[in-house]
Order: C-alpha cells, then structure tokens, then sequence
C-alpha cells in the first residue's frame, strides 16, 4: 500500500492489526495498575461517545436504507470522531482544562480496540458503512503532492 494504491493485502492488514494491538496493550498495561485511581464516569463517557457521535447515527442510517447508499456526512462523523487527531485535540483540551486523569486513556483504548480488535478503520465512502463484500477497486485518485 501507498500514496497511489490504498488497499491491503490480507498480510498487511493483519500486521496493521497486530500494530494496533501491541498500541492497545501498551495502553491497557498502563490502565489496569491505577484502575482504582479512575474517574469511571469521565472513562465511561470519553469511551463511549466516540460511537455515540460517529458510529451510532451512521448505522441507523445504514440499516434503514436496507442495502441503499447513506449521505456521506455519516461517513465523515464517524472517521471524524474515529480520528486519532480528533481525540487527540479532545483530550488535550481536557488536560488544558482539567488536568491529566488516567480516564483519558479510554480515547486511545476506544480507538486502538477497533482497529486491532475489529479491524475497523476510517471509512472510505466507496464501500457500504457496515462492512460488507464489494467489488470496490482501490481508490486511485489523483493526490497531489
């Protein structure tokens, strides 16, 4: 995969995953020794508005539309509120307003969990919002550099 061809092999997908996951550990390790130290209100909301914001709305869309095609705007909520840039600006504002707390570590879990867990990743608008087979080519757009 490059710049030009956005696709990946079953190989590179699962070494992706794996890289995730190795994020994800490394984020859980530092979670679970100061769980008594957690605020689980603030944990529990940061974890869960991320879908609640991005993925929840796009898959009512989905599925309401029974096989049709949703607006866009769905698409970019989710890759939006999915974004490690996104949640990064989230939790330095948090930490500008309130400090560091070990809750924030439920963003990068949320994030890491569905890449390394679920495989998911942003996006693309040419295959349907809820994963399944298609015969969509890699993206080949022009990209300028």
């Amino acid at each position: 995969m490059d710049h030009v061809n956005r696709f990946d092999t079953r190989t590179t997908h699962a070494l992706v995953r794996l890289e995730y996951g190795i994020a994800l550990g490394v984020c859980v390790a530092l979670f679970v020794p100061h769980v008594g130290e957690v605020r689980w209100l603030p944990a529990v909301v940061l974890f869960a508005y991320i879908d609640l914001v991005g993925y929840l709305p796009g898959a009512i869309a989905h599925h309401r539309a029974r096989g049709g095609r949703i607006p866009k705007a769905y698409y970019v909520l989710y890759n939006v509120m999915h974004s490690f840039v996104t949640q990064a600006v989230v939790v330095g504002a948090w930490v500008l307003v309130s400090g560091w707390e070990w809750a924030l570590l439920a963003v990068p879990i949320h994030l890491l969990g569905d890449r390394a867990l679920f495989g998911n990743a942003l996006k693309p608008f040419s295959v349907p919002f809820e994963p399944a087979p298609t015969s969509a080519r890699p993206n080949r757009e022009l990209v300028l550099s």
